[in-house]
């Protein structure tokens, strides 16, 4: 058996972070990584406004609507919107969503960007890498444009060769920036999180703008109706010229 496989069937498997999950009613088993990120983190605070990346199945979006309260604004983009209330979701890909539309959802700059997006794997150890390296740029771009001044990051990275590039790429736009891997991640996976504090506002890059729908067409004027031809013609007969062409 191919080391992928093996790597698929025990995904598959049930273990305690599952069993977890399916007990205390979340989507899924990686809402236990953003758990033991934020006990250091301590970004989702009450009354926050929160943009999750890759938000499908949910549980990192019960888990941020659960930590900022009912004051607070979660808009969640993914292919598929999830099973849950109390968020506003894009059913997009993150690569067609404007950042002017997170904002405009938001109603107002947010405070926090997760980002726990990952490509449908294929097996291949290095195409898997470059698709998420991917990804997870195209998040820290949205995270600069919709951030606040001091706002904070949290973004899962595949180890490999783009991953050093992307840490340095955050460190130029956070103060602070530090790497980690929770217990809940499997431990075959290669993945681990970027967590970023405190968005520099030299760093801050201009909101895409939100697209504007093309206006339809004016209605046609109607045409005139039976009525109105039998008032011109009448009108007609009544100003036709008393002389005759001849005579003229």
């Amino acid at each position: 058996m191919s080391g992928w496989k093996k790597r698929q069937n025990s995904y598959r498997k049930p273990d305690h972070f599952t069993k977890m999950a399916k007990s205390e009613g979340y989507m899924a088993r990686s809402v236990y990584k953003l758990e033991a990120i934020e006990e250091r983190a301590h970004m989702l605070r009450g009354g926050a406004k929160v943009v999750d990346l890759g938000c499908f199945p949910g549980s990192w979006s019960q888990l941020a609507l659960e930590r900022i309260g009912p004051k607070g604004r979660l808009v969640g983009v993914d292919l598929k919107a999830p099973e849950v209330i109390g968020a506003h979701w894009i059913p997009r890909s993150i690569y067609e969503v404007q950042s002017g539309e997170l904002i405009e959802a938001l109603g107002g700059l947010a405070d926090v960007v997760l980002s726990d997006m990952a490509p449908n794997t294929t097996g291949t150890r290095d195409g898997d890498h470059y698709a998420q390296a991917d990804l997870a740029r195209r998040a820290l771009e949205v995270a600069r444009m919709v951030l606040r001044p001091g706002g904070g990051f949290i973004c899962k990275i595949f180890e490999g060769e783009e991953a050093s590039g992307l840490q340095a790429a955050a460190n130029l736009a956070f103060k602070r920036v530090k790497r980690m891997r929770p217990d809940a991640v499997r431990k075959e996976s290669r993945e681990w999180f970027l967590v970023c504090w405190d968005l520099k506002s030299s760093a801050q890059l201009v909101p895409e703008a939100v697209p504007v729908a093309p206006e339809e067409p004016p209605a046609p004027a109607p045409g005139p109706t039976r009525q109105d031809r039998s008032e011109a013609e009448e009108s007609g007969k009544r100003r036709a010229p008393v002389f005759d062409v001849d005579e003229w």
